[in-house]
């Protein structure tokens, strides 16, 4: 696997939790990561309001803000194609 920056890593994890929300385990084997990597990727992003924890039901859910992020992402992308 290429090398990733942060950006990328930050799009993959609201991009997969964007459906219904997603557990933990799940979260980390599509977006390759470790479980150390994904709890400090999620403290940052839940920090910074792109995504949210229901407790009850132990989901990741993407937020508003966290869409927005991805299309602007998507966007970016294009730009460097």
């Amino acid at each position: 696997m290429k090398y990733r920056s942060k950006i990328d890593i930050f799009a993959s994890i609201l991009a997969v939790a964007s459906e219904d929300g997603i557990r933990l385990t799940k979260l980390m084997y599509l977006t390759f990561t470790s479980y150390a990597q994904i709890k400090h990727f999620l403290k940052l992003l839940i920090d910074n309001g792109m995504l949210e924890y229901d407790k009850p039901g132990q989901l990741y859910k993407t937020t508003k803000k966290g869409f927005q992020f991805l299309e602007l992402y998507k966007q970016m992308e294009e730009l460097v194609k």
